[in-house]
This record gives C-alpha cells, structure tokens and sequence, in this order.
C-alpha cells in the first residue's frame, strides 16, 4: 500500500473517505499486489487501469476502456474516451458484486 493513497484518503471528509477506503479494500481483496501509485493526482492502480477520486458530492471509481466492446463500455457511466466511472454517493451504494465483475472484466480484456 502506497503511503501517498493513505494521506489523499485521510484528508478526505465523509462519506468520500469511507467510500475512498471500501473501494481500497476490494481493489486489494480482487487482485491481492496489485500495484498501487498516486498519478493524475488520485490514487491509480495496476497502472492505470482503475483510479478513485473524491469530488465534491461522490466518489468516481474510473475504469480504463481498453479492449472493451461498445457493450462493455456501456456498463460505465460518462463519455470519455478511455476512461469511464462508476458514480458512488454513499457506501451502501457500493455493488461488491458489480464492482468485483467490472473490474475483472477490465483486467482479462486490457
């Protein structure tokens, strides 16, 4: 664990730092090492491929869209043309189950 994702996480205010840490933990629990850096700014992992960052009102949970067909790139919300989110507001909000599957699924198609 990277000590420069501990500090962005704990300046954060709630509910985005505890959204910031439950999406931390299933990151980890999906891919045990997987490789985590601050870049863009926002805490990024396995090189790019995933970031979080806390905004005003929600976490972004982002996903890179390598390889993804127009189907997969469905799953996700915004209009970007590499990255796309997940919007979260609340913990509760948090899907482990979707979330553990979208970024399994990014990972076997990048």
């Amino acid at each position: 664990m990277d000590k420069n994702v501990d500090a962005y996480i704990s300046k954060q205010k709630a509910p985005q730092k505890e959204i910031c840490q439950k999406l931390r933990q299933i990151l980890f629990e999906t891919f045990p090492g997987i490789h985590e850096e601050m870049k863009w700014g926002v805490p990024a992992y396995d090189h790019g491929k995933y970031y979080f960052v806390a905004l005003k009102t929600h976490v972004n949970l982002g996903f890179s869209l390598k390889g993804l067909s127009k189907e997969e790139i469905a799953l996700f919300e915004g209009n970007g043309k590499t990255m796309r989110h997940l919007k979260i507001q609340t913990v509760q909000e948090i899907d482990k189950e979707k979330t553990v599957s979208l970024l399994k699924l990014v990972k076997e198609k990048s």
